[in-house]
């Protein structure tokens, strides 16, 4: 019932031929991350929905290869690592254009947290990801007004704890890790992503 309800919701927002069909070998992805790749919490699967084609490219390519998705505390990550393996290079590229064309409306805050801190604490990341937060390509860094802010949460404990950003090829990876060390507890993640949860709506 759900699922119908957001493609009848959607009707009204965008025109239906402006929504991207995945390719046969696609579909699956819709499965996990739900209609034009909306998101799915329940099983914490991303939006992914007009995500950056080269940042999704290079995720993809990090669990293919098993840069990403195989450490012991990131369970989410085991999920995705084999579904990426299945993908043969030209598949991914393709994977990445149909994440980007997507359109789904932007994700509810769910994250509750000190929202002048996390702006404090956001001046950090402006760097790279800028004070908007829609990223930065030159610097490899993506847009955090896209996916869902438990999402973001999930993340940043991952790189603080070393659960993402430990394997050497992941040069990206390490710097998030190093720059999610300056979050000095649980706390001071969730309100950073409470400042970025304000970014989506200016």
């Amino acid at each position: 019932m759900f699922l119908a309800f957001a493609v009848f919701s959607w009707a009204s927002v965008f025109a239906e031929d402006d929504l991207p069909v995945p390719a046969e070998e696609l579909v699956f992805c819709t499965v996990c991350h739900g209609v034009q790749l909306m998101g799915n919490s329940i099983i914490k699967a991303p939006r992914l929905s007009g995500m950056e084609t080269w940042y999704v490219e290079r995720q993809l390519k990090n669990f293919k290869n098993v840069v990403r998705g195989r450490h012991a505390e990131d369970p989410f990550g085991y999920e995705m690592q084999p579904m990426a393996e299945s993908l043969s290079d030209e598949q991914v590229a393709e994977a990445a254009v149909f994440a980007n064309a997507t359109r789904s409306p932007a994700p509810p805050a769910t994250v509750i947290g000190d929202i002048e801190k996390g702006k404090a604490h956001y001046s950090a990341c402006a760097a790279c990801h800028g004070v908007d937060g829609t990223g930065n390509e030159a610097l490899g860094s993506p847009d955090l007004t896209i996916p869902n802010d438990w999402y973001l949460v999930t993340q940043l404990m991952n790189f603080k704890s070393g659960a993402r950003g430990s394997h050497p090829s992941d040069t990206y990876g390490m710097q998030m890790r190093a720059s999610a060390q300056l979050l000095a507890d649980d706390d001071a993640i969730m309100n950073v992503v409470a400042y970025i949860n304000t970014l989506q709506n200016k």
